[in-house]
């Protein structure tokens, strides 16, 4: 079935969609510190990655995907005093995602799947509560790789606790956007064991008292495009296995 970019079709062209096998599929990134070396956009440029990742599966599947514009704005709070990062409340975050649900459901599409590269817990919590408040009109599927059953598919670093612009996010930017990678400051960076996972239920509110005093976390020296490029398709396996498992367009 076709992939879209619903942001290049025209309205025209959506409402002949068939609707009755199409997904509308969510990037939420954010506008955040990573380390010296990657861009504030690496969440988004991941989140997209997942996206069209997960659209390759529908397809396989004989689903439709159409993938959104995404979601820049979202929940920052453990990089708020780095300069750049630009943070909004978790209840901004849950009412825009759900007047997106909204939306897709007057066009006719009953699933929004949200594919989420940002793994603040403020934001996580957000995007939550916006699946559980899915109108009637578009369920909201929410794919939380945070969960055990989830990280035990992903990397080791990711899996650590570790892994905040580290091998694991750095490894899906230099496959998907090498260009914006800072590859002689990434090479000079030490690797930094500290766990993001550890400081959050330690009580930790932010990526210097956790241990992050440059916004990094993991080793980001030891990032390759071929390991971003797996973790990109397991991302989107993972996002359309709970797609499969909500009824989305079947």
């Amino acid at each position: 079935m076709p992939q879209y970019r619903l942001a290049d079709m025209t309205w025209e062209e959506v409402r002949d969609v068939d609707r009755d096998h199409t997904v509308a599929i969510l990037p939420v990134g954010a506008v955040e510190a990573h380390g010296p070396h990657l861009p504030l956009s690496t969440d988004v440029v991941i989140a997209e990655a997942m996206a069209w990742a997960c659209a390759d599966e529908l397809d396989a599947a004989g689903r439709t995907a159409l993938v959104l514009p995404p979601v820049w704005y979202t929940e920052a709070g453990f990089a708020e005093s780095f300069p750049g990062t630009v943070s909004v409340g978790g209840s901004v975050v849950t009412a825009t995602v759900v007047d997106i649900a909204r939306s897709m459901g007057r066009a006719g599409v009953g699933t929004l799947a949200v594919a989420n590269a940002h793994l603040d817990p403020g934001n996580i919590a957000a995007l939550s509560r916006a699946a559980d408040s899915s109108p009637p009109e578009c369920r909201i599927v929410f794919a939380d790789v945070t969960r055990r059953a989830a990280a035990h598919r992903l990397t080791e670093e990711f899996r650590s606790g570790a892994c905040h612009a580290g091998r694991y996010e750095g490894s899906m930017v230099l496959a998907e956007a090498p260009e914006l990678v800072r590859d002689e400051i990434a090479a000079e960076l030490p690797a930094n064991p500290a766990s993001l996972v550890d400081a959050i239920q330690a009580g930790l509110h932010t990526f210097a008292s956790a241990g992050g005093p440059q916004a990094y976390f993991g080793a980001p020296a030891e990032a390759t495009a071929e390991e971003g490029q797996e973790t990109i398709r397991v991302l989107g396996s993972l996002l359309a296995e709970a797609v499969f498992a909500a009824g989305g367009s079947a």
